[in-house]
């Protein structure tokens, strides 16, 4: 049973320079508990349109707002839960069986993910139905 608790707000470390200007970081173990396998990043995302709109099997990723903010909605298959994004010094930890959709996106909005598997086509759910029956008992 997938709990939408299990996905949470984690604060990275954040280095403030008033002169320089400020540096993040994520290091595994440390932030994460899981190797990350790929890096991407979602960008020049259309007014209202979304993304995401799936969920994984085994996978975990964190979301960064690199710029700018977005709202994910997360969806266990019973309870839903809304969660802004708005700082580039904390990320949404992201575990498997949570369907999730990005939303909302402000003007040069930029979304960075790391992802613990390398892309395969077989980890996603991406029928809602098919979803709901797995996980929505």
């Amino acid at each position: 049973m997938t709990n939408l608790n299990d996905c949470r707000i984690i604060d990275l470390r954040k280095i403030s320079d008033p002169t320089r200007g400020n540096l993040t970081v994520v290091e595994q173990q440390e932030h994460i508990n899981f190797e990350i396998k790929r890096a991407y990043w979602i960008y020049d995302v259309p007014s209202g349109e979304s993304r995401g709109g799936h969920a994984h099997k085994t996978l975990y990723q964190l979301l960064v707002p690199m710029s700018g903010s977005f709202k994910v909605m997360l969806d266990n298959g019973r309870e839903r839960k809304e969660v802004l994004l708005n700082h580039p010094w904390q990320g949404l930890l992201l575990v498997p069986g949570i369907w999730r959709t990005l939303e909302d996106f402000s003007s040069g909005a930029v979304c960075m993910c790391l992802a613990s598997e390398h892309y395969d086509e077989e980890e996603y759910i991406r029928d809602y139905d098919e979803f709901k029956a797995i996980y929505g008992k």
